[in-house]
């Protein structure tokens, strides 16, 4: 089963694919623990469950939507990164999760960077990211990703700040999309070990 509609995107170490029913326990694992903090949770069993449909269904009401991230060697799932804009948002955002065990190696990086250039090459001009201001390593790395606060956005809720991501002009053969390139690539060479704060 699978929407076959659903891109595949792939890079050097992960492959994006649309979410599917037996990709549900990892994705419940985290919504149901302190890794959830940030985005609502910890959910219990049932609105986790209704949040992972909602994921799948989002993909067919809105054409775009959230892909979990799969190890191309292994296929085991490290998270969810991609699209989401459900009712009330005033704006299509990127969004990511990592899986607790496996955070600090550079997935979300690596994901949300190839989900956001998909979505530019498919036509977005742009795209934000609602933040919880305590979710610090979230932050950093949307910093990373070149976003800028806009304190001048509206939000979804009393409690989010929003971070703008740069524009598509800003990632074609730029100092930021080569420094995202260079960080990537980084991570993805097992030699290089990231000193300082958890980066993810």
């Amino acid at each position: 089963m699978g929407h076959r509609d659903i891109p595949v995107l792939e890079t050097e170490r992960l492959v994006l694919k649309g979410p599917e029913p037996q990709d549900y326990p990892d994705f419940k694992a985290t919504f149901t623990s302190f890794r959830a903090r940030y985005m609502g949770g910890p959910l219990n069993p049932y609105e986790a469950w209704m949040l992972y449909a909602a994921e799948i269904g989002h993909w067919e009401i809105r054409g775009f939507g959230m892909w979990m991230i799969h190890d191309k060697e292994t296929d085991a799932t490290l998270g969810m990164a991609g699209g989401w804009q459900p009712a009330l948002w005033p704006e299509r955002e990127l969004a990511w999760i990592i899986w607790p065990e496996v955070a600090g190696k550079g997935y979300a990086l690596e994901a949300v960077d190839a989900a956001r250039r998909h979505f530019y090459k498919s036509g977005w001009e742009g795209a934000v990211s609602y933040l919880d201001p305590y979710n610090l390593d979230s932050v950093r790395l949307a910093e990373r990703l070149g976003c800028v606060k806009d304190k001048e956005a509206k939000s979804i809720g009393d409690d989010d700040a929003v971070y703008r991501h740069p524009a598509p002009a800003a990632l074609n053969d730029t100092q930021l999309s080569h420094g995202i390139a260079m960080e990537v690539s980084h991570y993805q060479d097992p030699a290089f070990k990231p000193k300082g704060f958890a980066l993810d």
